[in-house]
């Protein structure tokens, strides 16, 4: 019998050691980890002390190494479960998550109204196929809808999935725009950008070693320097592109965001071109620059519009906003899901819209933002290696003039869990929406207890 296996028996078990910071509510299967494998619950961690990974963790390591594709690179904790916008690994330890989930987890965890519709859903109808009609697909859509200048939208299941959609929402409006052919079919997006993972969005992503890889991808893919709007007026107007991508505040690119003049200005070469504008809000969207939108903070409206991250609360899905001069293009057939829209997830995805969707909840996370990047100048002020402080609501960036990993792991250790961009030297801050003024100072105060880290030697 291995560690997993010994960690899921059910025989009865010692409770596991005094100091372990699992909630209450927690299964207890959990707490017997500790204790069945004879490991204490070590107590919480501090800036000045390196975690040490238990047998529970390192079983769990073990496995995932044995049985998975080694396609991640993962922090070194093992979470089980989750409260509010506190983290909890397999011994207990307690974290405060500025990753939420990648921008997913914007309620946090455990919601209660989240969980009563979850609940509630599974319990009448998961899944029936886009075969039929069903109810929560319907309402979702229509007010996804009504909430942004779209006419109609397409449900998916992820963000790459929203952003293949949209690239053959584009082509096939074009082929429609132009009968008599010479339809335009290629694409352009901009540096630092990332679109996703399969064949068509990894075209539009910029990094290189994401496509490099799996080449060829789809051809016809242009990129143009992300803010140089004179440089995407020379792509536009070459007559070839079908679509323009562009995220508002890019994310992974490392917490960039577009001006005003520059979105605009592609908004007008666009129009004189016959080129769709489509604004990829996977992760800016939904309430994380403190408007429902990010465009609306722009002045600009896209032809299409991509979703994913946040809107289901931590289920998979993915979505399409369009108008109808685009849907007008589509026909029965053009394009499908097998489980994109489904009952369960869009029952989820309607709490988390209609919490988001208010103005007192909106206003609070651009208080929240704006304070945080302050106390952020503020604490980090005078350290030599943060450049600059940067983002738009509650999307921020710390660029630093060498590699954020070993600050990333520092306070890992010290109990706030973090996230990278960039070329790796911006730490990404993406909490959940819900998160308070005193966590946030908690997270700039570790943030600046674990600086020191960025000066140790790598081991």
């Amino acid at each position: 019998m291995n560690s997993l296996q010994s960690f899921l028996a059910v025989a009865p078990v010692k409770p596991a050691a005094a100091g372990a910071r699992l909630p209450s509510s927690s299964s207890s299967r959990w707490a017997r980890v500790s204790a069945c494998l004879a490991t204490p619950a070590p107590p919480a961690p501090t800036a000045a002390k390196r975690r040490e990974l238990s047998a529970a963790s390192l079983a769990v390591m073990a496995d995932e190494a044995k049985y998975l594709v080694g396609t991640y690179k993962r922090a070194q904790v093992v979470f089980v479960s989750g409260r509010g916008c506190k983290l909890y690994d397999i011994d207990g330890r307690e974290y405060l998550d500025m990753s939420s989930g990648i921008a997913v987890n914007a309620l946090g965890y455990g919601d209660a109204e989240w969980l009563h519709a979850v609940k509630g859903q599974a319990g009448e109808l998961v899944h029936a196929s886009n075969v039929a009609y069903t109810v929560p697909q319907t309402v979702l859509a229509k007010r996804l809808v009504e909430s942004s200048f779209a006419d109609r939208a397409f449900l998916a299941n992820t963000g790459t999935e929203a952003n293949e959609a949209a690239i053959k929402f584009a082509r096939k409006y074009q082929r429609v725009a132009h009968p008599g052919g010479g339809a335009p079919t290629e694409f352009m997006s901009f540096s630092n950008c990332f679109h996703g993972r399969t064949m068509g969005s990894l075209a539009l992503t910029s990094k290189q070693q994401y496509r490099e890889p799996f080449e060829p991808v789809m051809p016809g893919a242009a990129f143009a320097e992300y803010g140089n709007l004179e440089e995407a007026k020379k792509v536009i107007r070459s007559g070839k592109i079908a679509a323009v991508f562009v995220e508002p505040v890019q994310g992974e690119g490392g917490i960039h965001s577009a001006t005003k003049e520059f979105l605009q200005g592609l908004r007008a070469a666009c129009d004189e071109a016959g080129t769709l504008l489509v604004f990829d809000e996977v992760q800016c969207g939904l309430g994380r620059t403190g408007s429902l939108w990010a465009y609306e903070n722009f002045g600009v409206v896209p032809d299409m519009m991509t979703l994913a991250k946040p809107l289901a609360g931590g289920l998979p899905i993915g979505a399409v906003l369009l108008t109808e001069k685009v849907a007008a293009a589509i026909n029965y057939g053009d394009h499908g899901t097998t489980f994109g829209g489904g009952p369960f997830v869009c029952a989820a995805a309607l709490v988390v819209l209609d919490k988001i969707n208010k103005p007192s909840f909106l206003a609070e996370v651009t208080k929240k933002g704006e304070n945080f990047k302050q106390l952020l100048r503020t604490k980090l002020s005078g350290n030599p290696h943060v450049k600059e402080i940067r983002g738009f609501g509650l999307i921020v960036g710390i660029e630093l003039d060498v590699p954020a990993g070993p600050l990333v792991e520092a306070c890992l250790d010290a109990g706030v869990f973090l996230l990278t961009a960039g070329k790796g030297n911006v730490v990404r801050l993406v909490p959940p929406l819900i998160i308070s003024e005193k966590e946030l100072e908690q997270a700039a105060d570790v943030i600046r207890e674990c600086l020191p880290a960025l000066d140790t030697p790598a081991s």
